[in-house]
């Protein structure tokens, strides 16, 4: 299982939130590129990079941010964050991003999404499906909205969705363990590529998450609080 760690993004900041709640983050370091060099040191390859502050505003805010990073690590990038468009696609991966995650798109303007699914294809696009009660959640988290999960997973297999990064925001940033059977169940129903985030505390959660199918596991707030350390990570790298 590939072991993703994450920055997230305010003001040009690294934080974490609570339960996807603006009002309540933490700041654990001032420079995001600090923190990257300090992953690749360690031995890991892959970075979830997100922009709040452009998931929030609908618009990329941390173009900066991402070419630092790309052009001073050879970490593998995710990023995420106010995409909205094929412009926007196009100069994320010019920046030094390998992959793209778009959420919110893939539920408010469908047809934009398959676009841009079909033209980058699915290895440069990962649906982001953020949940809540089983429920899709977009604008980083803002707004939630009727749909359920695992059908909506389903209709978007069918049209050529290969990897999904999938968030529990009642476990985000909380350390008390993933929402195992919700990615059981979406291992069981959906044959994508699974990448789970939320509430990995320990590195039990991620052996775990690899048991249940995960094909990868996004972590955060774990690693900035300490109850897992770089040197275990590496271990698993």
């Amino acid at each position: 299982m590939i072991i993703i760690p994450a920055i997230d993004l305010m003001d040009g900041r690294c934080v974490r939130l609570s339960q996807g709640d603006f009002s309540r983050q933490s700041v654990y370091r001032q420079s995001p590129l600090e923190q990257a060099l300090l992953f690749e040191s360690a031995g890991i390859q892959h970075l979830h990079l997100v922009d709040l502050d452009g998931a929030r505003a609908g618009e990329v805010q941390q173009w900066n941010v991402l070419e630092q990073i790309a052009s001073r690590t050879s970490l593998c990038i995710d990023f995420s964050g106010g995409i909205r468009d094929a412009l926007q696609v196009r100069r994320a991966l010019d920046s030094g991003a390998q992959k793209v995650v778009l959420g919110s798109l893939a539920l408010r303007a469908p047809e934009t999404f398959l676009d841009l699914l079909e033209q980058f294809g699915p290895e440069r696009i990962v649906l982001g499906a953020d949940a809540k009660d089983g429920l899709l959640a977009t604008l980083g988290w803002q707004e939630q909205s009727a749909v359920p999960l695992v059908p909506f997973l389903q209709h978007w297999y069918t049209r050529g969705v290969r990897q999904v990064l999938c968030t529990d925001i009642s476990r985000d940033g909380m350390l008390e363990g993933p929402a195992f059977e919700l990615y059981r169940g979406i291992s069981e129903s959906v044959p994508v590529q699974l990448i789970a985030s939320g509430g990995v505390g320990a590195i039990a959660d991620l052996k775990r998450l690899q048991a249940d199918g995960c094909y990868a596991a996004v972590i955060g707030k774990a690693l900035y609080e300490g109850t897992i350390s770089l040197s275990q990570l590496s271990d698993l790298c």
